[in-house]
């Protein structure tokens, strides 16, 4: 018998205008899509994850950057803790 893993798995939760990464009920970031009638010349798509934001043009390439500076956060120490 293969033993599995019992780690829980981020997963990306659609939302009106926008997607969020979950682990578990702790919210590691998201993917919004700006207002329509205030377009932003630096990209489509605007995300936030682990202090960090950008823009990007694509949606996969937002929740890349997303998944990328959650990741970096988890692994960085905390400063003030």
């Amino acid at each position: 018998m293969k033993r599995t893993s019992r780690k829980n798995k981020p997963f990306w939760e659609r939302a009106y205008k926008g997607h969020v990464l979950w682990l578990g009920k702790q919210k590691l970031g998201k993917v919004t899509l700006p207002a329509a009638r205030n377009p932003d010349a630096r990209g489509k798509y605007r995300w936030e994850a682990g202090g960090r934001a950008g823009f990007a043009d694509q949606l996969a390439k937002a929740k890349s950057a997303v998944e990328l500076a959650a990741s970096a956060a988890d692994k960085q120490l905390d400063l003030f803790r």
